[in-house]
């Protein structure tokens, strides 16, 4: 094993924790891809299979909270997020590597602001505002859910504000968009492995380390300071942005 092997490992292990913790972990496992030696779109890739088992084995714990949104049913949902995670990989996969590389510093930095305002920025639930019916539940998952399938940074973010705009109770909409954010990736998964030159290696590497990283997690939930830990994930993105602003020049 070497170095950057090494590296990639104990970024896995860590993002495994940071998603069961607070999510973000992909901010941690896309640079080690890249410190890895893959380009961008391999490494957006590489992230969002080795990480799947991951988000299965987190979403079948908290199956029981699962709920549907704004009068839609829970398969509604669940349909949206395959379809749209689906069409979002094969977006990634038409899309010219090339052209997907000089995205990437748009999409992280979307992502971070996305994370930050979801961590710090967002109205406690049961404030006033607006809330979504209908249409505007189905569209903001599907939008999301292409998303995801494309890139994916923040959309756990991204759902847990639309399913509590939608009226979703802030446990439920959290087990809910952790089920769906599988669902999403899953479709993701099936096409990239079908369509895309996968480094099987490292994701062997990274989802061994991502499961247990995880386990850790959950065991630290109720120990750890979670704003800490966004600051840092918040911290990460923005370090990761400016790097790949500048590489891009």
């Amino acid at each position: 094993m070497s170095w950057q092997d090494v590296v990639l490992v104990l970024a896995s292990f860590a993002a495994g924790a940071q998603n069961a913790l607070a999510g973000g972990g992909s901010f941690l496992t896309f640079p080690a891809l890249l410190f890895a030696g893959l380009d961008p779109r391999a490494a957006n890739i590489t992230s969002t299979i080795a990480l799947f088992p991951g988000q299965v084995t987190t979403g079948l714990a908290g199956r029981s909270l699962v709920t549907g949104a704004a009068g839609l049913g829970f398969a509604t949902l669940f349909g949206l997020s395959l379809v749209g995670g689906a069409l979002g990989a094969v977006l990634l996969l038409v899309t010219p590597p090339g052209v997907f590389a000089r995205m990437v510093p748009f999409l992280v930095l979307f992502a971070t602001v996305v994370f930050a305002w979801g961590s710090f920025g967002r109205r406690p639930a049961g404030d006033a505002g607006a809330r979504l019916g209908v249409r505007g539940a189905m569209f903001a998952q599907f939008i999301i859910a292409i998303y995801g399938g494309y890139f994916g940074g923040g959309i756990g973010i991204l759902m847990l504000a639309a399913l509590t705009a939608a009226g979703v109770a802030v446990r439920a909409a959290g087990a809910t968009k952790n089920v769906l954010a599988g669902v999403m990736n899953a479709a993701a998964v099936v096409v990239f492995l079908f369509r895309a030159h996968v480094a099987w290696g490292l994701v062997a590497y990274v989802a061994i380390a991502a499961i247990a990283g995880g386990q850790l997690g959950v065991a630290l939930l109720r120990r750890i300071n979670e704003t800490v830990l966004r600051v840092g994930v918040v911290l990460i993105g923005i370090g990761l942005t400016i790097g790949l602003f500048i590489d891009m020049h």
